[in-house]
């Protein structure tokens, strides 16, 4: 009897509705590269390095792609590239995708007892590649340090197969596939016959839904922007600090708010009293992404997020009390995650998405509609953050690894946050050499009782030699 033969696997993948953006967004300076790390004990073995990445590698198949550029769209083919882990020799978060080059989206280096994992968003968000990254550390210690086997099941740690699942399409695509109705079809013969001048429009209008201001419609006001001189070959400025976790969290909840709030409230008194040029009346707007599967059962590793966008306008002749700012800042967050408010929004972006008639609008049109959107909207931000929450290994693997740090390139100045045993750490990210926003950060916090280590990397011209 023949048997009956499998289905080849699907060898391409279309972008989430996040990552289109990303590519829009896109620069030399901007690099959209994220980066994880863990200071590990000891000094990174390689070769364990690689196997445990072999063996990661094996279970993640969105990692088995490259990115392509179509008619309409970007995709993503399936490849059978193998990674190699390499010695860090680049700055923090270089390119890794180059137009038209058959390329993994992310690396695998390390530097003495560190190991780096980093990410083109494109690939995945911060909670994805997390996935990956936990999973490689264990497998590293696993291989590097044999006698953790004995004390818990090998079968306990191993890597779950992460669905390719698109889920912003299962959850905000309403009614399942939509079909094309007689008007639709009209409409792309229609459009077959109309100018660059009409597309453009339509590309302007699917640019517009993906990237709108997600705030509640306020009165005009004067967003802040940060300026200053560049770092000397557009790398990223990293700073570094660690610090007891239960401390911060006490602070934190002595002005009743979250981590997030408190530390969002706390840059933005670091930023009003380091600038010079910061006036009463200005606003200060942050984006902040929010992981969607804590609000749905997603098991996908690829982009499953949303951004807020919280802002504090410094209105009054006094000084604002701190819990005056994580006030107004939890009660926006609370509006723009309700459920209502998530639907509404995500669900408006995938409708554009699959609209018929934006779905063959040709892809330069899109790619040129949105960079001049992307920077207009950036034009209404002055700083961003991201917070990826605590993150605990198993008891016997746990104590093998000493801190994880978590940071990403940067067009303004941003901070990330990440937590693991009773150590915070916040990596602040700019393109500007200036540290002033930094330094202030950090008076604040020691001036509260915290003890802050930091650590900064080099980027003026005559220092670029031995970059941590």
């Amino acid at each position: 009897m023949k048997q009956k033969e499998q289905p080849k696997q699907k060898e391409w993948v279309r972008l989430d509705n996040a990552s289109n953006i990303f590519l829009a967004a896109m620069s030399t300076t901007d690099t959209k590269v994220f980066r994880l790390s863990a200071e590990m004990q000891d000094k990174i073995d390689p070769i364990s390095l690689q196997k445990a990445l072999e063996q990661t590698y094996a279970q993640y198949k969105l990692y088995h792609s490259v990115l392509r550029r179509g008619i309409f769209w970007y995709y993503l083919q399936h490849t059978e590239i193998i990674p190699k882990v390499a010695p860090e020799v680049l700055a923090p978060c270089s390119q890794l995708y180059h137009f038209d080059q058959k390329e993994l989206l992310f690396r695998v280096i390390y530097n003495q007892n560190r190991v780096h994992l980093e990410v083109f968003h494109v690939l995945s968000d911060g909670t994805g590649a997390l996935w990956f990254f936990e999973d490689l550390i264990k497998e590293y210690i696993l291989l590097r340090y044999p006698e953790s086997l004995d004390v818990i099941k090998k079968e306990q740690i191993e890597a779950k197969v992460r669905h390719l699942e698109d889920s912003f399409v299962t959850y905000f695509r309403h009614n399942g596939q939509q079909t094309f109705t007689e008007s639709a079809q009209s409409a792309l013969r229609n459009f077959a016959r109309t100018s660059k001048r009409a597309a453009f429009k339509y590309g302007e209008k699917f640019g517009r839904a993906l990237l709108k201001d997600r705030t509640v419609p306020t009165k005009k006001r004067r967003v802040y922007r940060i300026k200053g001189e560049k770092t000397a070959d557009n790398r990223t400025k990293v700073i570094e600090l660690e610090m007891p976790v239960k401390k911060i969290l006490h602070l934190a909840h002595q002005e009743e708010a979250t981590l997030t709030i408190y530390l969002i409230a706390l840059f933005f008194e670091s930023i009003r009293k380091s600038k010079s040029d910061f006036q009463i009346r200005d606003t200060i707007a942050i984006s902040v992404p929010v992981n969607l599967r804590q609000f749905y059962p997603s098991n996908s590793a690829r982009n499953f997020f949303s951004t807020v966008k919280l802002e504090y306008t410094y209105t009054q002749e006094r000084d604002p009390q701190l819990k005056e700012i994580c006030v107004s800042l939890a009660k926006q967050m609370s509006q723009q995650l309700s459920k209502e408010s998530l639907e509404r929004r995500l669900s408006r972006l995938i409708s554009y998405e699959y609209n018929p008639i934006n779905r063959v609008i040709p892809r330069p049109i899109k790619d040129g509609v949105l960079k001049i959107i992307n920077y207009s909207n950036n034009r209404n931000l002055t700083v961003a953050m991201s917070n990826l929450g605590r993150v605990a290994f198993p008891q016997s693997i746990d104590g093998y690894v000493n801190r994880l740090y978590f940071h990403t390139s940067a067009v303004r100045p941003q901070f990330s946050v990440i937590s693991h045993g009773d150590q915070l750490t916040i990596s602040f990210t700019s393109p500007f050499i200036d540290t002033d926003i930094q330094q202030q950060f950090v008076r604040e916090l020691t001036s509260a009782g915290v003890e802050v280590t930091l650590a900064a990397n080099k980027t003026q011209a005559d220092e670029l030699r031995g970059d941590f």
